[in-house]
């Protein structure tokens, strides 16, 4: 109770926690896409929950990262060098994660382009059960969990200020859910996009495991400026559709 009041009183504290919460913020929507998108694949009766589930995941998962502060730290350590590159065992989740979304979302987009080459396609959209989606955001809510702690450790030294990030993050993606998933479920250019945006992330976490590291902004940056523009197709095909109405 004292170190919360003490770091009430402390307008660093406060500065701190503002620039945690939008990052956390930040890297959720990286999550939440994914888990849109992949549970839009189950009936519509089990989105919901599953949906939940994957957040409920995804919160467990970081509060007890934050609980092994001194072993995620260790997994900054190099472990071993190929082509004279030290990698560590984040690297190395970082790598297996940003190759599963890369393989993810061109999958996806596969099938969604190839929707129509006959009845193999069609069944293969069918095969995703709902332990398998879960399965499979616990996956990427592990490698996106993981990001965000270290990153979160780097930025400030008190426990109690990420736990509040982190539930406020796991609260603005709980509110989010139902609409982005509905949102992107009605307008399949929405999909595509958010399936680019997929590999756009998964290809950038290959390359942070790998040491090269992009600056996020660049990413989420151009990631907004692609959302607008579609944003106005979106606005045009309305537009249109409501003059050949009248």
């Amino acid at each position: 109770m004292n170190t919360l009041l003490t770091l009430a009183a402390d307008p660093a504290a406060w500065a701190a926690l503002a620039a945690l919460i939008a990052m956390e913020v930040v890297l959720g929507i990286d999550n939440l896409i994914f888990i849109s998108i992949l549970t839009n694949q189950l009936p519509e009766t089990q989105r919901a929950r599953a949906r939940r589930i994957g957040i409920a995941l995804a919160l467990v998962l970081r509060l007890a990262l934050l609980g092994t502060i001194a072993w995620i730290v260790q997994l900054t350590e190099p472990l071993f060098s190929v082509f004279g590159k030290a990698l560590s065992a984040r690297d190395l989740i970082l790598i297996a994660g940003g190759l599963f979304l890369v393989w993810k979302a061109t999958k996806e987009i596969h099938q969604h382009v190839d929707s129509d080459s006959g009845p193999e396609a069609s069944e293969g959209r069918k095969v995703l059960t709902f332990a398998a989606a879960i399965g499979q955001i616990l996956v990427l809510d592990m490698v996106f969990s993981l990001d965000s702690i270290i990153t979160a450790v780097g930025m400030t030294d008190h426990i109690a200020i990420m736990v509040i990030a982190v539930l406020v993050t796991v609260t603005v993606m709980l509110l989010a859910a139902e609409p982005l998933a509905r949102f992107i479920h009605n307008n399949p250019s929405i999909l595509m996009l958010a399936l680019g945006f997929l590999l756009l992330i998964g290809t950038t976490l290959v390359a942070d495991g790998f040491g090269v590291h992009v600056p996020k902004g660049y990413i989420y940056a151009a990631m907004a400026f692609s959302a607008a523009v579609e944003g106005l197709n979106l606005f045009a095909r309305r537009a249109r559709r409501r003059r050949s109405m009248l």
